[in-house]
């Protein structure tokens, strides 16, 4: 789905980059922290959007339609005018009253977020329309997309263009390149062939600089998603046969996404989640457990009909990733909420957590939001009522209290290439 980095991620990595490019000790340097700006009304979560504003916005919106809630004018109107009068989204402007410039680093994941957002809130075509004409104009010539305009195409950001078109009703494979290539030609350029005995059926990030295809759990997940045609809100169909990694020649977007499938069942039948590699200079130099990739893979599975497979890690995260959604905010409890609706749980009951309730209290309070209503007093309720309120009532209504949630998402929204 999704290619995620949290700003201290990406600030390390920058360091490094800087520091071979100069090749000295002081451009090896961290950047210093700047003063936390202010927070704009109606930006969901407490931390510096510098790095995910628009993109965690738009997982809110998305995971909130998953269930039936309608977020504020002032939400929408604040992602609304973060878009660029060229149809673009930046990771995030500050002050979306300036134009946008050529300094101004336009974001394809973030656009391909928001539009699927837009799409799924209606009655924003304008700004689609524009957003669908940007990708258009900034795609690669091999049918693909990178994360900034210009970057070698990845399975990541190609994939989660592929579901903005596609919700946009754009029609994914007729969007060809300059040399005629569509979208599904790049995307299927990254899966790794079944024949490789440890990672076939993956997908690779990027090759590497050797060229090789590494198997990565984030560009597969996205990838399953993105060969399906499918976008972040899914609803799986019933399982339905054994997912297994079927060679095909040509490679069809579609079998590829099979494949990959197959891959993330393999891989999380181990230890019901994925993982993720320490970032550089981290204490502890083994693999960590994944939260976001992992409930990312569930919506995956359920797409191709293998929420089966998914099991061991539904539970695994309803045990697991409260302390990891609370730091991570918005877009952490959204990856949560589209994991347990395309599996089939209930993200009010997780884990003992009311996801919904979770990641509206990180913003302002929704328009509107399906919740169960307040605990009644039985006793009262029985001398009113007949005492025929034993079940469980369900309210439509305005007004929840919304505090600012704390915390960034910690996965890696522009994760490393291998």
């Amino acid at each position: 789905m999704t290619v995620r980095r949290s700003a201290a991620a990406l600030a390390a990595v920058s360091a490094v980059f800087c520091g071979a490019i100069a090749g000295s000790p002081a451009a090896m340097a961290a950047p210093s922290p700047s003063p936390a700006p202010a927070l704009p009304d109606g930006l969901y979560g407490a931390a510096d959007p510098t790095y995910d504003g628009v993109w965690r916005q738009s997982l809110a919106f998305l995971a909130q339609d998953a269930v039936k809630t309608v977020p504020s004018d002032k939400s929408v109107s604040w992602l609304t005018g973060q878009q660029c009068a060229n149809g673009a989204f930046a990771s995030y402007r500050a002050d979306a009253a300036k134009p946008c410039d050529a300094k101004t680093m336009l974001d394809s994941n973030a656009t391909a977020a928001a539009l699927q957002a837009l799409t799924a809130l209606g009655e924003h075509e304008e700004q689609v329309d524009k957003g669908v004409a940007w990708l258009k104009s900034v795609q690669n010539e091999d049918g693909g997309w990178g994360y900034n305009p210009g970057f070698p195409s990845d399975a990541n950001s190609t994939a989660i263009v592929i579901g903005a078109l596609a919700a946009a009703d754009a029609q994914p494979a007729d969007v060809k390149s300059a040399k005629g290539k569509s979208p599904y030609d790049s995307l299927v350029s990254f899966a790794i062939p079944c024949t490789d005995k440890t990672s076939g059926g993956a997908f690779a990030y990027q090759p590497d600089k050797s060229g090789k295809l590494i198997a990565n759990g984030d560009a597969t997940a996205a990838a399953v998603l993105g060969g399906l045609g499918r976008g972040m809100i899914v609803d799986g169909p019933e399982p339905g046969g054994a997912p297994k990694c079927v060679g095909t020649d040509p490679a069809t977007p579609e079998q590829s996404a099979r494949n990959g499938a197959a891959y993330l069942a393999t891989a999380l039948a181990k230890t019901g989640h994925l993982d993720s590699a320490p970032m550089p200079g981290a204490a502890d130099p083994a693999p960590q457990p994944d939260f976001g990739n992992t409930a990312d893979a569930v919506v995956a599975l359920s797409a191709a009909g293998h929420k089966d497979k998914a099991a061991a890690s539904i539970t695994w995260l309803e045990k697991n990733s409260a302390a990891w959604a609370k730091t991570g905010g918005p877009a952490a409890y959204a990856q949560l909420v589209l994991a347990a609706k395309a599996y089939g749980a209930d993200p009010r009951q997780f884990g003992g957590a009311d996801l919904v309730d979770l990641l509206n209290a990180t913003g302002p309070a929704p328009a509107a939001t399906s919740a169960p209503a307040p605990a009644a007093d039985t006793e009262n309720e029985k001398e009113t009522v007949g005492g025929d309120n034993a079940g469980i009532w369900w309210i439509v209504g305005a007004g929840l209290a919304a505090g600012v949630g704390a915390g960034f998402l910690i996965s890696g929204r522009r994760k490393n290439k291998q």
